[in-house]
């Protein structure tokens, strides 16, 4: 039977630390804040918002919001980020994805300071990232790594295979991976029997939004699989439910498995609160532990 990492106990123990990570700033006059920017009322954002907000609150973040309308142009988005740039207070600025239409969203990221940018998404955080010299790591795959080390200590010579080539997730984790010495293979639409390549790794980490699309026969005996797929489909009864991009139920001859929901998921909002307080320990020239 494959364990099951669990995503949701280990966030919380990311929440409490960063709590008193807080708590030694405050001792200085200093209280970690994150802005976050929502444009329009997309419900999915809405929601991902609303949580950010109640973990900010259990680590003791600030919480910020700036709630525009769908009809906000670019250039007043603009001028919000380059306001929160120059605010001392704020130390994390998050500009929740997807934008309307007619907003560069590239554009929109960019312009936020790359100290400031707890999201990881700046070219500067990026580049940093792929060199190995530091910056603030994107949220998701810094989780995954948190996930992959409470199950793997050693990760030199490990073949790993990263299904989807997004900037979010599987490029950042990709170079995350290949600084621990891992070789690493990125695979996405137009790779060629993915099965196959698949059933070679130790590590596997499905990040394509395709629901159940990993099948068990392939993954070998003794694999690591992180989840990071997440899809609401309804099934026969009229229920919908979340669904990851791997068949959980055909994994038991893996050596350990991220459930869906309650995987990667809590994990990303957990490095999202460690990011914002590294970000305000660095505005402060601290380094707590």
């Amino acid at each position: 039977m494959a364990q099951v990492i669990d995503g949701r106990a280990m966030a919380a123990a990311i929440t409490a630390q960063c709590a008193r990570r807080v708590d030694a700033l405050l001792l200085g006059g200093v209280r970690p804040a994150l802005a976050v920017v929502l444009v329009g009322e997309d419900p999915a954002s809405e929601v991902y918002v609303k949580r950010k907000v109640v973990e900010c609150g259990k680590a003791g973040i600030l919480s910020i919001e700036h709630r525009l309308p769908v009809e906000t142009t670019g250039d007043v988005l603009l001028e919000l980020i380059e306001t929160l740039n120059a605010d001392p207070s704020v130390h994390g600025i998050l500009v929740q994805l997807p934008l309307p239409d007619g907003i560069d969203a590239a554009q929109v990221l960019d312009r936020i300071n790359p100290a400031k940018d707890v999201d990881g998404f700046h070219p500067v955080n990026v580049g940093r990232l792929s060199s190995g010299t530091g910056g603030l790591v994107p949220c998701t795959p810094l989780g995954i790594m948190k996930l992959l080390d409470s199950v793997i200590d050693d990760y030199r010579g490990l073949n790993v295979v990263v299904i989807g080539k997004s900037n979010i997730v599987g490029k950042p984790i990709a170079m995350l991976l290949l600084e621990r010495e891992a070789t690493v293979t990125v695979t996405h639409i137009e790779t060629r029997e993915l099965a196959e390549i698949t059933r070679k790794a130790d590590i596997i980490v499905a990040a394509a939004g395709a629901p159940k699309l990993v099948r068990g026969y392939w993954i070998r005996p003794g694999a690591v699989v992180i989840d990071v797929g997440i899809t609401r489909i309804r099934g026969e009864d009229g229920k919908t439910r979340l669904v990851g991009d791997c068949a959980t139920d055909e994994l038991d001859h893996a050596r350990a498995v991220t459930p869906v929901p309650g995987g990667v998921g809590p994990m990303t909002i957990a490095c999202l609160l460690e990011n914002t307080v590294s970000a305000a320990e660095r505005s402060d020239n601290r380094h707590v532990q």
